[in-house]
């Protein structure tokens, strides 16, 4: 669709510890998110790193603050419009409270899980002074060619952004998987019938991905 781009933003990294990783060893892992240039305004895909001293205590976080990403990228705060969270872990939302009065489109089912289980969020974060949530209940149209398509599994309400550019679509996948190999891995398995792939990868492949791009990867997937 004419005019429309999509532009990664640096928000730092985090380290997961080693009982986290499936690996037996720490692993830095950037926090990313995406600013779509929309003709109907800025749509910001997560916001960054939320605090709190048991958070970093755990994760040791190395935060770029929203103001600061967002300068990098050559845009500021005030010039945003519209906000999507993936899901609403703290690594996702944490600037969330510095966009108040925007809309904030998230599935029903994520933000109900972050109001009631106390482990899932951090609630400053969720229910802030002038949050606008905008509830979805699955697939939706959101701007002309964006796409929310949900995508669970790291959380039941978890989903993606599907933005359809000039050069392509581009679906911003957020945690559905944790990084690029990940999704090599669903993919041949949907082609080949084999092993248990997300129910809804095959929605995906349908809309045509481009590429794909992640929460917690600096690798992107193409087809």
């Amino acid at each position: 669709m004419t005019g429309i781009t999509v532009q990664r933003i640096d928000f730092g990294y985090f380290v997961r510890p080693a009982a986290e990783t499936g690996t037996g060893a720490p692993r830095a892992e950037p926090a990313l998110g995406y600013l779509v240039d929309h003709p109907d305004g800025l749509l910001l895909v997560d916001t960054g790193m939320g605090s709190h001293p048991d958070v970093d205590a755990h994760y040791q976080p190395r935060r770029v603050a929203l103001g600061a990403a967002l300068a990098a990228a050559g845009t500021t705060a005030g010039e945003i419009r519209y906000v999507v969270n993936c899901h609403l872990h703290f690594d996702h939302c944490g600037g969330n409270p510095e966009l108040a009065g925007r809309p904030v489109f998230t599935q029903r089912t994520e933000l109900t899980t972050a109001r009631t289980v106390t482990d899932h969020t951090l609630p400053e974060l969720v229910d802030f002074a002038g949050a606008a949530y905008e509830e979805l209940d699955g697939e939706t149209e959101i701007l002309p060619g964006v796409l929310i398509v949900p995508t669970p599994g790291h959380t039941a309400g978890h989903q993606s952004v599907v933005v359809r550019t000039p050069d392509g679509t581009v679906i911003v996948a957020g945690q559905s998987h944790d990084h690029a190999t990940a999704l090599t891995g669903d993919v041949l398995g949907h082609r080949a019938g084999i092993g248990a792939t997300p129910a809804w990868l095959g929605r995906l492949l349908e809309l045509d991905p481009k590429r794909v791009v992640f929460a917690h990867d600096n690798a992107v997937w193409t087809p």
